[in-house]
């Protein structure tokens, strides 16, 4: 099932983020939404989660899904392993060899078993990663996941991203438009201005 967003409005105050949007993210497909700093990209996210809730229009489609996430700030347990933060996630037939496998996928096969505190920027958000595509979804969706990884990393992460998302919704919000062309994206939603 396609999720539709219908005529979505959504105010912080008396600031107005998105203004009478309406868009389609396919289902199985690859979806980029695009656009400027502060245009209401994350609310958007935000609201495709459920964690919070157009003040007009409505989203259908999502309510039933399962759903996995990248949010902009990393959100993992700083005392946990990285393979511990994704075990959290992943169902209890994942293996061993197929953990093993993905941290090779996205370069972290030295650093697994540290405490993610210890972690470096880049390291923590391929762990954020990791734990949204092998978590049991049919939905990914993604915050700007590939802000501050060099450009080697970002190719082996993109990589990784495609394969495991084969035949999944795929949510991914980005500024770059270099971004969209790798992820080979079906089609982008541009949010073009801050409302």
């Amino acid at each position: 099932m396609d999720i539709k967003v219908d005529h979505i409005s959504k105010a912080y105050g008396e600031q107005q983020v998105l203004q009478d949007l309406s868009c389609v993210f396919p289902e199985g497909k690859t979806t980029c939404i695009r656009g400027r700093s502060g245009c209401g990209k994350t609310t958007l996210i935000r609201l495709l989660l459920r964690l919070d809730v157009p003040d007009k229009g409505k989203i259908e489609g999502v309510s039933d899904r399962k759903l996995s996430a990248v949010f902009q700030e990393d959100r993992l347990c700083e005392n946990l392993s990285a393979a511990s933060n994704i075990r959290l996630v992943c169902t209890e037939t994942i293996t061993d060899r197929e953990l093993e496998e993905a941290y090779k996928a996205v370069a972290l096969t030295e650093i697994w078993q540290k405490p993610v505190r210890e972690l470096s920027g880049g390291m923590r958000r391929r762990v954020s990663i990791l734990r949204a595509l092998l978590a049991e979804s049919d939905c990914v969706i993604m915050d700007e996941p590939l802000r501050g990884l060099d450009e080697k990393t970002r190719a082996k992460t993109i990589d990784y991203i495609l394969k495991k998302t084969e035949g999944k919704t795929l949510i991914f919000v980005t500024h770059e438009e270099k971004e969209a062309v790798w992820l080979k994206a079906d089609r982008t939603v541009d949010i073009l201005t801050k409302h």
